[in-house]
């Protein structure tokens, strides 16, 4: 019987928050931390057997600690988000066999998609959560020309991102051993030539990023809750 496991990702420094609040996944948002929300949405989806909760430094854990939902463990993070990522891949018990990797500043993800990356991940062994992109993007090309990209064919990613557990295994594998870097997990397996699925998001799942995002999210949630 395969098992699935979730990486929730609390160690990012928050450095665009410019000190607005002491950590940004235990802001209060709506009554409760915003680490809580995620949580909340994969408890009520029932998709994760295990969890690993990926903090920054030992105040965090100890915060983080009285949130965590269980069965979990609890990883120190690395420098950047890919080195916490493969440390908590290295911390997953050996009968995983599906991984969500979703970072705890997006607090919106909601139970329903939960499910369905569930399901799809396990037909296509690799998917992500994602939104069509709406602005004409253009790319500036080294001639200093632009070049309008077709936006039909570009999604913005977000996360959770669900993989196999060896396919995301090997994928980190091959990005520490080329010294590559990588913004999202998806990146490291699209090295390997590995096709990848998309969900679309019909709903705002915006990242904490700003001081001003807390209020946008704050607004979003007391909109998802007279929409309910």
């Amino acid at each position: 019987m395969s098992r699935t496991a979730v990486i929730l990702l609390a160690a990012g420094s928050g450095s665009r928050m410019n000190g607005a609040v002491p950590d940004k996944v235990l802001a209060p948002l709506a009554g409760r931390p915003v680490f809580v929300h995620s949580v909340a949405a994969f408890m009520a989806s029932s998709v994760a057997d295990f969890y690993v909760v990926v903090y920054r430094d030992p105040r965090q854990m100890t915060e983080l600690m009285a949130y965590a939902p269980t069965p979990s463990a609890l990883v120190c993070g690395g420098r950047e988000r890919q080195d916490s990522v493969m440390n908590a891949l290295a911390a997953l018990p050996g009968d995983i066999s599906y991984v969500f990797i979703h970072d705890c500043a997006r607090p919106l993800v909601r139970s329903e998609q939960l499910v369905a990356l569930h399901k799809i991940v396990r037909r296509e062994g690799a998917v992500v959560l994602a939104h069509r992109v709406t602005d004409t993007i253009k790319q500036h090309r080294d001639d200093a020309r632009l070049r309008t990209l077709d936006r039909s064919r570009l999604w913005a990613t977000e996360t959770p991102q669900v993989f196999a557990r060896d396919l995301i295994v090997r994928a980190y594998a091959r990005v520490a051993a080329r010294r590559q870097h990588i913004t999202d997990d998806a990146a490291a397996v699209e090295k390997l030539g590995h096709p990848i699925a998309l969900l679309e998001n019909p709903h705002p799942n915006p990242k904490l990023t700003t001081p001003t995002d807390l209020a946008y999210l704050e607004f979003l949630l007391t909109e998802s809750a007279s929409e309910a």
